[in-house]
């Protein structure tokens, strides 16, 4: 049987023991029968606390207080000039406080009261400043901005998109520091469209949520569909009320992914990479001209990537153990499926349409090309503190006849970097070579080779040494 409480036996002894003092004889052996079965007390203990009566609880006890209230305006005195700490903390300051105060003749304490202070415990002290802290209105600590703003942007991971209709994207911006983070460097805005496919960029000359709503509503212009969804990640350039306002002003589903989850963002990381970095680099551009020359290289590159540039889209994917099994649909540009698309209208498609029939591929092609090699030249010229040059597009004919052989000099693309090769040397330092001129001249003897040449600093190979003595087990014998 479970025990009860000691408060709940009390409150059973007060209610049960009018009742049973006021009973007769019959009725008070059924009263009895019931408390002890609540209870679980012996049967003699349960008839003596109950013929008791109850004494009178008192809550204050004035012939048994000790401190005063002098006592106690002197303790709200010294915890307020210890600047309001708690008890266990007050306790061992107050020797000092009061010695201190005293000698700059703050306070001129009766020796009685003086005692009591130097004796009284933390929890007496907590007892005698409860109503003093209850009274005096104290600060509610807030959490971080952030997070009241975390908390209103719903999450949508990975597996809550099912089968969205084209203008649902995801948002990445995408640094172009180099290799040292310091200073001012400009930004990229990638937008992805997660049934599609179809990406926008536009650089940003500052990480700034201002501006990027200002360049957000540029490229909602240049879209051919209406965007209908915003997704991005935790940073603080998107979690803002900035955007989240903006968003709620347009009618745009506002969304994020779950912190350090880059998967639930896979459209648009992966645009990251096969895009940005391929069409840009990892270069540092920083000021207007670079902005400007990364914005008309998105200009040339917009219509390339999304009418030229087939990719693959993962129709399942199942896992047996440890292996996964994917299926992709058949390579596809984005400007194919959203033709193919049911829910795209016939006026964006007679769009599309007349927008692919002007352009030239081998014509965009050189534009890209171009503007890489403007990025390259200001990248190059910041670096090394020279005047920055100017790079001219060649004639359309000579490009494309450079084309045929351009495969042999290997990377086209200006911005491409080559890395050097990473030899991989010795990672732990030889031991001997420190001691090489202390050991003996016949003990550095290569016992393996016919001519007994030295070993020159270098280490005998495991097998050249044959130990004289194994750990647990001699070889004597």
């Amino acid at each position: 049987m479970r025990k009860v409480s000691m408060a709940t036996r009390r409150e059973l002894v007060e209610a049960v023991g009018e009742r049973y003092r006021a009973a007769d004889r019959t009725s008070k052996g059924k009263v009895l029968d019931e408390f002890v079965a609540v209870t679980g007390l012996h049967r003699k203990h349960a008839m003596r606390i109950l013929r008791e009566k109850a004494p009178s609880r008192q809550t204050a006890r004035p012939e048994r207080r000790i401190y005063t209230e002098a006592v106690r305006t002197a303790l709200i005195l010294l915890w307020a000039a210890s600047d309001r700490l708690c008890d266990k903390r007050l306790r061992p300051l107050i020797p000092i406080l009061i010695e201190a105060m005293e000698g700059h003749g703050h306070l001129d304490l009766d020796p009685e009261i003086k005692a009591k202070l130097l004796q009284v415990s933390a929890a007496t002290i907590d007892r005698a400043l409860k109503t003093v802290r209850e009274s005096s209105p104290r600060l509610r600590r807030r959490g971080v901005a952030g997070s009241e703003l975390r908390r209103s942007v719903p999450i949508r991971t990975f597996s809550d998109w099912g089968d969205p209709a084209p203008g649902h994207m995801e948002a990445d911006v995408v640094s172009h520091s180099g290799p040292i983070a310091k200073g001012s460097w400009a930004w990229t805005l990638t937008l992805t469209d997660i049934a599609t496919g179809w990406t926008e960029c536009a650089p940003l000359l500052v990480r700034e949520q201002t501006l990027l709503v200002a360049v957000l509503s540029e490229l909602r212009k240049l879209m051919p569909f209406p965007l209908l969804g915003f997704d991005s990640d935790n940073d603080s350039v998107f979690i803002n009320e900035t955007v989240r306002d903006y968003c709620a002003a347009t009618g745009v589903t506002f969304t994020r992914c779950r912190p350090y989850r880059k998967n639930d963002q896979a459209w648009v990381e992966q645009k990251n990479g096969s895009v940005v970095r391929r069409l840009v680099g990892y270069r540092r551009f920083e000021g207007l001209e670079a902005a400007r020359s990364l914005a008309e290289l998105y200009a040339a590159s917009r219509l390339f990537v999304n009418f030229f540039q087939p990719s693959f889209k993962l129709a399942e994917k199942q896992r047996d153990g440890a292996r996964v099994y994917k299926r992709y649909h058949a390579p596809a540009t984005p400007f194919q499926r959203l033709m193919d698309q049911p829910r795209t209208s016939e006026q964006t498609r007679q769009q599309l349409r007349h927008i692919a029939v002007g352009l030239d591929p081998v014509r965009l092609l050189r534009d890209i090309g171009t503007a890489q090699q403007k990025l390259v030249i200001l990248a190059d010229a910041v670096a090394s503190a020279t005047p920055a040059g100017t790079a001219s597009p060649p004639p359309l004919d000579a490009f494309l006849l450079s084309l045929r052989t351009l495969w042999k000099n290997g990377e086209a693309r200006p911005t491409a970097t080559a890395k050097p090769p990473q030899k991989r040397g010795r990672r732990r330092p030889d031991p001997l070579v420190q001691v090489a001129d202390q050991l003996e001249p016949g003990s550095r003897k290569n016992p393996g080779a016919p001519d007994g040449s030295c070993w020159k600093g270098s280490r005998p190979s495991n097998r050249e040494i044959t130990p004289m003595v194994s750990f647990g087990r001699s070889n004597v014998g």
